[in-house]
This record gives C-alpha cells, structure tokens and sequence, in this order.
C-alpha cells in the first residue's frame, strides 16, 4: 500500500471514530507531508479539560519509518520539551513499527501525559520539579493546561506571570528583589539552578542563588 493510500485509509479510520476524541488534519489541503494531530488531556490528570496539537511531518518511507510529532500546544511535562514541544517516546524512535498507526500514535501520547517517566525526561528541570515537589508539579502542569491547552473554549492564552508558569515560590524571588536583583534575573537564575521554593534559614540555597546572581 502507498504512502498516501494508508494515510487516507488511517484518515478514514479516525472519522469514523468519534468517541475517541482524536483529530487528524492535512495543515495544506492536499499536501500528505504536514499534518496536524489533536487529543484531549486525560481525566483525572493536569492536564484534564485540555485540548493538544501536535505537528507532525510524515516522511516518505512511512509507514516504515516513523512521522516526527512535536506538541504545538506547550505542555508542562517531563518527557515533552517546555520550550520545543519535542517529545521523549520510544514507539517514536526506535520502537516504531509499521503497525503503529497516527492515532494509536496520539494515543500513545495521551497516555504518555497520563503516565509520566520522569526518570527519561525530555525535559530535565521539569523532571526534577516532578520528582521533588509532585504536588506543586501538578499545580503548574494544570496552569499550563488552562493557559496554553483550553484556548478552544476561551480565546488566546491570557498573560500569566512567568514564575508561576514554572512552579516558583514567589516569596523566593521577593527576597532576592529586596537584595536589589530585577524579578527576571532571579526567575532565569533558579530556574537554571532546579530551584523551587526555600525554607527560612537554607543559607545553602541562598549563596548558591546569590553567586549566580551576581556573576
């Protein structure tokens, strides 16, 4: 079967599929090399209620090779780049096979934000935030869902305050404000460092900010 035979037949599967909530889209109508994915967030995660894209690019050897997907929508995740949107999955490396479908592979991706292995991270710092701090991890993960993932249902992301975006403690960087460092140094410092929040009296922490800051 052709490459554009099977990717029409898998079109065809996933229309007729409704209840799976999965989308599959040319990005130029008639062009099978760029297309567009969608999945809902799973229940009972953060990132719940969420619609996300996905880019992908379908080479000319598939199925058997595998289409290189990346979020569109940022996500807050241990094994999805904050910043790039690529992705950490076996089945979209070296595990893929051409049974694997574009839909079974979304759905791998569903499940993958369900199931996070952040001892394979994509992402180092939020991988980390994961490990230390899972409930302040899935603070975060779900205000990225609702400020990247929900604009369906309430127009263009609305603007939210960086530290938040990543977990910070904002106590933490009004005590490094009061030393006389702008908010965003301190932001870019910590986050480099995997820092979080701090206890009163971790003097360890604070010359370690405080070197960075001051290079």
């Amino acid at each position: 079967m052709s490459r554009e035979k099977r990717i029409m037949k898998e079109m065809q599967a996933i229309k007729e599929d409704p209840e799976a909530n999965i989308g599959l889209q040319f990005v130029n109508e008639g062009d099978i090399h760029l297309m567009k994915g969608s999945f809902l967030g799973p229940p009972g995660t953060p990132y719940e209620g969420g619609k996300f894209m996905v880019n992908i690019e379908v080479p000319m050897e598939y199925p058997f090779k595998p289409p290189l997907m990346k979020f569109d929508t940022k996500v807050y995740h241990p094994n999805i780049s904050s910043v790039t949107g690529a992705i950490c999955l076996d089945i979209l490396k070296n595990a893929w096979s051409p049974v694997i479908t574009l839909k079974s592979a979304l759905i791998s991706l569903q499940a993958l934000l369900q199931s996070p292995e952040p001892n394979d991270p994509q992402d180092a710092e939020v991988a980390q935030h994961f490990i230390k701090d899972k409930e302040s991890f899935n603070k975060t993960a779900a205000l990225w869902t609702k400020t990247y993932a929900c604009a369906h249902l309430q127009g263009e992301p609305a603007d939210v305050d960086e530290a938040s975006l990543y977990g910070i403690d904002n106590a933490l960087i009004e005590q490094f404000m009061a030393l006389g460092f702008t908010r965003s140094k301190i932001i870019e410092v910590v986050r480099r460092l995997g820092i979080k929040t701090m206890s009163p009296g971790d003097n360890e922490t604070v010359n370690k900010i405080l070197e960075q800051l001051v290079r």
